[in-house]
C-alpha cells in the first residue's frame, strides 16, 4: 500500500510564505508526476503545481494563478515534493492535497493516483 502526508498548512496573512510538504511512503516503485491541487471553499479541485519525470530529466507544471509565486520541488530520494509559497494571496485559500502517479512493487498494473488528506491554507486580507 503507498501512502501520502501532506504537512506545512496553517494561516498566514497576505503577502506572506508557506512551505507545504508531502512524504510518500509504501511499497513504491517510482513515481512519476508529484504535485499538488488545490480545491478553495464551494469550488473544484484544480491544479496548482505537479513535477514529472526523474531528477535527471523532469517538468514542472504550473496553474496560471500560481506561477511566480509558487514553485515545487521534489526530492526524489526521500519520495518527498515541497511547494514553496510566496506572496500567498486570499485566493489560494483552501486545502491542498498532495497527488502522485506511482507503480508499486511487485504489482502487475502500471501508474496509479494516490491522494493525500489535504492540508489546509488560509490567507488572511
Amino acid at each position: 500500500q503507498v501512502q501520502l502526508v501532506e504537512s506545512g498548512g496553517g494561516l498566514v496573512q497576505a503577502g506572506g510564505s508557506l512551505r507545504l510538504s508531502c512524504a510518500a511512503s509504501g511499497s513504491i516503485f517510482s513515481i512519476n508526476t508529484m504535485g499538488w491541487y488545490r480545491q478553495a471553499p464551494g469550488k473544484q479541485r484544480e491544479l496548482g503545481a505537479t513535477t514529472t519525470g526523474s531528477s535527471s530529466s523532469s517538468t514542472t507544471t504550473y496553474a496560471e494563478a500560481v506561477k511566480g509565486r509558487f514553485t515545487n520541488s521534489r526530492d526524489n530520494a526521500k519520495n518527498t515534493v515541497y511547494l514553496q509559497m510566496n506572496s500567498l494571496k486570499p485566493e489560494d485559500t483552501g486545502v491542498y492535497y498532495c497527488n502522485a502517479d506511482i507503480k508499486q512493487m511487485r504489482q502487475s498494473y502500471g501508474w496509479r493516483s494516490y491522494w493525500g488528506q489535504g492540508t489546509q491554507v488560509t490567507v488572511s486580507s
